[in-house]
């Protein structure tokens, strides 16, 4: 009897190579499909950047690149950038940081935690700073606190708003007191700013905490925030051993805060970016007519 009666195996394609014939499941690129952390859901990669990094199932507002940040909020060929070879260094040698640094520049691509400049935004002049969380959580050093005072600085001298979004873990541990003293520095700046009259908006995205948090981030003449944000100076886990109590499930989000009085607005990302050229232009004219800065 003819053995090849009973055999069901597909015969092999000798035009296949040998790793494909023994595995005949196709191959996805990991960068294909993300999943989303909140609702599980597998969604295409093309569709959530076609998205603004925003989850189509259940809203979660993925981290995104300060220089995609940049791109979603100004317009098109109007950013200058300011200071962008500013760099940290390590001041009170704190052991490691220096290769800590040297691989935060490569891993995000930026010389340091925030990216500053001016650009238009549907038409509106802005000074605009925007925080990375790719550099080392977005925590701020000396060089971050600089950056920041000199865009308010700036926009002081050029009568223009200022915009910052945030995003951080806190003050750099490795840079010591020098760090916990950018929150006294830009405060200052954010105050100059005010005195001339001029518009500052915040917009806090997920995370901004620690001595971000309680300097400049919440110091907007309109604080804003993203869905679902964490937004707050210590973590939940450390005030629940503080005070030996259960905090509410919600606790620190962005709706939390806008629920108790702390921020104004919580704004979807695909509206950000005429929610803030709407605010800028109602600002205008009354920047314009108050009295030169002294």
């Amino acid at each position: 009897m003819n053995k090849d009666l009973f055999n069901f195996l597909k015969p092999k394609n000798e035009l296949e190579g040998q790793e494909q014939a023994k595995d005949n499941k196709p191959y996805i690129p990991d960068e294909l499909w993300v999943k989303c952390p909140v609702c599980k859901n597998v969604v295409l990669s093309s569709d959530l950047a076609d998205n603004y990094k925003v989850c189509p199932k259940c809203s979660y507002h993925f981290r995104i690149p300060a220089r995609q940040r940049i791109d979603m909020t100004v317009d098109k060929g109007t950013f200058e950038e300011f200071d962008a070879d500013m760099t940290s260094s390590n001041l009170i040698d704190f052991p490691d940081y220096t290769r800590k640094l040297r691989n935060a520049r490569i891993n995000s691509g930026e010389n340091e935690s925030v990216i500053t400049g001016k650009a238009q935004i549907e038409g509106q002049t802005t000074v605009i700073a925007v925080m990375n969380s790719q550099f080392m959580m977005g925590s701020m050093g000396t060089v971050t606190g600089e950056k920041i005072t000199r865009a308010f600085e700036y926009a002081a001298e050029h009568r223009l708003p200022v915009i910052i979004f945030t995003v951080s873990g806190g003050a750099r541990m490795q840079e010591g007191i020098l760090s916990l003293m950018q929150m006294a520095k830009t405060s200052g700046a954010v105050k100059l700013h005010s005195d001339c009259g001029l518009l500052y908006i915040t917009v806090l995205t997920d995370p901004t905490t620690g001595g971000v948090t309680a300097s400049f981030a919440m110091e907007g003449d309109i604080i804003l925030a993203e869905p679902h944000a964490l937004i707050g100076f210590a973590g939940p886990r450390v005030i629940e051993q503080t005070i030996r109590q259960k905090l509410p499930k919600d606790f620190q989000s962005a709706e939390f805060l806008l629920e108790k009085g702390f921020i104004d607005a919580v704004v979807p990302r695909a509206e950000m970016k005429h929610t803030l050229a709407k605010l800028l232009k109602l600002h205008a004219e009354s920047e314009a007519d108050s009295d030169e800065c002294l």
